[in-house]
């Protein structure tokens, strides 16, 4: 598949686009491992209920969700083609009543044209959205101010900004990226005081190589309680950084790790536990369909995040994306009518609904 468009030679920016135009063009960088087939549930033929009243509202960030679902970080910069998917997507979670999240906004700081790419209020006054910085950027001059300036950058000119601030945990992706940050040393304290400081929730992320008991326990002492778990089994992002740098003599490394982590259905069953400590669970990473969001919620998540799937209905259209969130929808308010489950506190963590 040709690339949508080029980049305009800042290093940061551009690189946005490369990650897009790399997982149009390589459909391995979606590893595909289904880790959620593996799970059975206990179909109920005796349902004890009316499909059209299967509750699939909840709460997120203090707000109401139509569908406990959210559109996982996915871009950010100043390419016409990035700002149109990112309005199609806020467009498409307004419409629907989901929750959606930016992609990381650190490229607004070295460029500042890409900000308009994150102001997202006025396509979604009302439902979630929430900003998003790497946690490693707290080693390299960021603070308060720059998260701030995040948060706010989602409202625009509107008086709103993000609802949260997503803090993304990402080792490998950097460990591989040629010009990546590696210096994770003394994060944890750094995440908290800042999460004590900022008048929104932090929430820490993964990319896709999961959140183990150990980084839940050690993320929640801190006092961040958001934790999505992003674990292996979708986008390799390894794979990805292994195509922007080929031809370097270590390019190898990045298909070498592509399917290092922990797969999301196993981050849950660890970080379950968490919730009786008031931990909320975020499941994304390998999640394709409504019975993969079902199977997240028995685990023990409170929302599920997908992010790869909405990338084509983005490029082509905001009636694309709600399309596609129409049929995620059915799809899992039919898992739930099997299941038995008629509202979402009947679902989540219920595992007794497993088989």
């Amino acid at each position: 598949m040709s690339n949508p468009e080029t980049g305009n030679g800042d290093p940061t920016n551009d690189r946005k686009l490369e990650h897009i135009n790399i997982i149009r063009s390589d459909p391995a960088t979606d590893r595909r491992r289904h880790y959620f087939d593996d799970i059975q549930l206990t179909h109920r033929a005796l349902p004890e209920l009316n499909f059209s009243e299967v509750d699939t509202t909840t709460q997120f960030l203090g707000k109401p969700l139509q569908l406990p679902l959210l559109i996982s970080s996915m871009t950010g910069g100043q390419q016409d083609l990035i700002q149109r998917v990112n309005q199609n997507l806020a467009e498409a979670a307004e419409a629907t009543g989901i929750a959606m999240a930016v992609g990381s906004q650190r490229v607004m700081f070295t460029h500042p044209a890409a900000r308009k790419s994150f102001e997202l209020r006025k396509y979604a006054p009302n439902t979630v959205l929430i900003s998003n910085l790497g946690a490693v950027q707290f080693n390299l001059g960021f603070g308060l101010d720059e998260c701030q300036a995040a948060i706010d950058a989602i409202g625009g000119d509107e008086a709103s900004g993000a609802d949260g601030l997503y803090m993304h945990l990402n080792p490998l992706q950097e460990a591989i990226q040629p010009e990546g940050d590696t210096d994770f040393g003394g994060l944890t304290a750094k995440m908290k005081a800042l999460s004590d400081a900022l008048e929104v929730p932090v929430l820490a992320k993964e990319v896709g190589a999961g959140l183990s008991r150990a980084d839940g326990d050690r993320l929640l002492a801190a006092g961040i309680q958001h934790l999505d778990v992003a674990g292996s089994g979708g986008t390799s992002w390894s794979r990805i950084e292994h195509f922007r740098d080929a031809k370097n003599e270590s390019a190898n490394l990045g298909l070498l790790f592509q399917d290092w982590g922990i797969p999301t259905p196993l981050a849950l069953k660890q970080l379950a536990p968490l919730r009786e400590q008031g931990a909320t669970l975020i499941a994304s990473g390998g999640i394709r369909n409504g019975i993969d969001m079902a199977k997240a919620m028995i685990l023990g998540a409170d929302l599920c995040g997908m992010a790869g799937p909405f990338l084509e209905p983005a490029i082509e259209s905001s009636e694309a994306v709600i399309r596609m969130i129409h049929q995620v929808d059915r799809e899992f308010r039919t898992a739930m009518f099997l299941l038995g489950a008629g509202d979402i506190n009947s679902l989540t963590g219920n595992t007794d609904l497993l088989r």
